[in-house]
């Protein structure tokens, strides 16, 4: 189907920025760097280990102009994006160079991000109907085409993109990013905002609720994979945090579940406009 523009009542811009998908960030970005370019790439070229809430926020901030920026504001920061990676190169973990900008690894990063807004639906929401997914996926395919992604790497309707999602999964395996990830979330470091007494109990709590929306969200075979333990008893607590989350949602107005995400892709298409400002403002 013909993707419509995403304006207010479209089904991505109905689905892409609810809260509830932040539920699901640490699960996303495991799930990216479980891909081998992907590893290699944030390994040697990002800072999450060392500034990890920065990163959190500048990936946020970008999405919501991709999304909700406007097609202006959309392919400025595809352009900013595809020029950000293109001196991303290195070598892999098999002795293979690679590049940021490698076709696969793009495309399956742009996929994870398709999955995520659908996934935090079924898992905390109310899932999609079959013409909200034909929509969705339609208005997705044609923000990665902005992004650059090669028609022949993006899946034709929606079916066809969980397979093409179900058997990239299938053919990965445990890596040193993947590890490193899950240090970096037991030990993450103290946002300078939160006093120190405070951060030890929170960074504790922080760890073992990311790893468990971690080991619950993941396809089960390859948490296994990773040896991620998971049991009847905590599928139990997982299947009542979803009700709590799922009736916390139907609460608030559909407008309101993504207003944050908006309110940023707004104000940063306005800041882009605006570069004198922008460049004081991240001095």
């Amino acid at each position: 189907m013909t993707a419509p523009p995403i304006v207010r009542g479209t089904a991505a811009w109905r689905y892409f920025g609810d809260f509830r998908g932040a539920l699901l960030a640490g699960q996303v970005l495991l799930l990216q760097v479980a891909h081998p370019v992907v590893a290699a790439g944030v390994r040697d070229h990002s800072n999450y280990q060392q500034d990890p809430w920065t990163r959190l926020l500048r990936t946020a901030g970008s999405l919501s102009i991709y999304i909700y920026g406007g097609r202006d504001g959309a392919r400025f920061e595809a352009d900013r994006l595809r020029e950000l990676h293109r001196s991303f190169r290195g070598v892999d973990a098999d002795g293979n160079r690679y590049s940021a900008l490698n076709p696969h690894a793009y495309a399956w990063v742009h996929a994870t991000l398709v999955k995520l807004p659908v996934d935090a639906q079924r898992f905390f929401g109310h899932p999609l109907t079959p013409a909200e997914l034909d929509e969705y996926y339609a208005q997705l395919c044609e923000v990665g085409r902005m992004l650059g992604l090669r028609e022949r790497d993006i899946p034709p309707d929606w079916a066809s993109f969980e397979d093409y999602y179900d058997e990239m999964v299938a053919g990965f395996g445990p890596n040193e990013t993947i590890e490193t990830l899950l240090e970096t979330i037991r030990t993450v470091r103290k946002p300078r905002s939160i006093p120190g007494p405070l951060w030890t109990p929170l960074r504790r709590w922080q760890h073992r609720f990311q790893l468990f929306l971690i080991s619950a969200t993941l396809p089960a075979d390859f948490r296994d994979k990773l040896g991620l333990q998971w049991t009847p008893g905590r599928q139990r607590r997982f299947d009542r945090f979803r009700a709590v989350t799922r009736m916390l949602g139907d609460l608030l107005p559909i407008s309101l579940r993504s207003v944050h995400v908006r309110t940023v892709g707004r104000l940063n298409v306005w800041l882009r406009a605006h570069p004198a400002i922008l460049r004081r403002l991240v001095k």
